[in-house]
């Protein structure tokens, strides 16, 4: 009896090995805010349940998510930075870039609002009424896809805030600047989905400053790390991920996801 239960527990724990053995795992570098939001924490398990694939999340900002697929550290890569994106496909690091979803940068600041920017129309003629009045800006600082965004501005405004003493980077992820910025009295630029997600649950005495420019357009992407370019990425899994997530399935879980208010924190919008 005592041998056979000794076999039992073995063939038991030999197939649980198996069954470890046989999970499929990929790894995803992606931006800060689809992490910071929950967007994964609700759409991932959903990808999981259908496919047997676990993803494994990076995030950190576009530009360091950019540079792990290139390394050939990462199977699939969700970003924002557009430009950047297309500019690595054409460099043939990656391959079947796809729009996914959408949702707008704001500028935030303290509710006395001391460069009294509230109101205003144009993000970059507010980030020049912020350096005119020395008012203090957080800046990301991390070359993601925020900060991108943020220093595209600064360029049309024709102001270098580089050095200056009202400006200060700090190479943090989103969440982390926006409680840096709320501790500094400062103003930042946040993408809208971090904000609704973070604001109550980090209690920031912070406010909308500005909003509705169309220059603060967010637009994410997914694209496939090139298998030519690694021999070590699951290309076929990245693409199952890359497929279901411009799917209408995809497509429909990204607009079921809403913060506890019902606000939709993303739009999807892939072709």
């Amino acid at each position: 009896m005592r041998k056979l239960i000794v076999l039992t527990l073995a063939l038991v724990l030999i197939g649980s090995t198996a069954a470890v053995s046989a999970e499929t795992r990929i790894r995803m570098a992606s931006t800060t805010s689809t992490q910071n939001s929950g967007l994964f924490d609700y759409l991932l398990p959903i990808f999981e349940k259908k496919t047997g694939i676990k993803i494994d999340v990076v995030a950190v900002g576009t530009g360091a998510s950019i540079e792990i697929g290139k390394r050939g550290d990462a199977d699939v890569v969700f970003v924002h930075a557009k430009e950047l994106e297309l500019k690595a496909v054409e460099e043939g690091f990656f391959v079947n870039r796809h729009d996914v979803m959408y949702n707008d940068f704001v500028i935030i600041g303290p509710a006395n609002d001391p460069a009294k920017i509230k109101g205003m129309k144009s993000a970059t003629d507010a980030f020049k009424k912020v350096a005119e009045s020395g008012s203090s800006f957080v800046s990301r600082g991390d070359k993601s896809g925020t900060n991108t965004k943020e220093l595209s501005l600064w360029k049309k405004s024709g102001i270098d805030p580089t050095g200056q003493k009202w400006y200060l980077e700090v190479g943090q992820g989103m969440e982390k600047t926006q409680r840096i910025a709320d501790e500094k009295r400062a103003y930042t630029l946040t993408d809208r989905g971090t904000w609704l997600a973070t604001k109550d649950k980090d209690k920031l005495d912070m406010v909308v400053v500005l909003e509705g420019d169309p220059t603060l357009f967010n637009q994410y992407g997914v694209m496939a790390v090139n298998p030519e370019k690694s021999k070590t990425v699951k290309y076929k899994e990245a693409m199952e991920f890359v497929n279901w997530i411009v799917s209408k399935e995809g497509q429909d879980a990204i607009a079921g996801f809403k913060d506890k208010n019902g606000n939709a924190l993303f739009i999807p919008n892939a072709k």
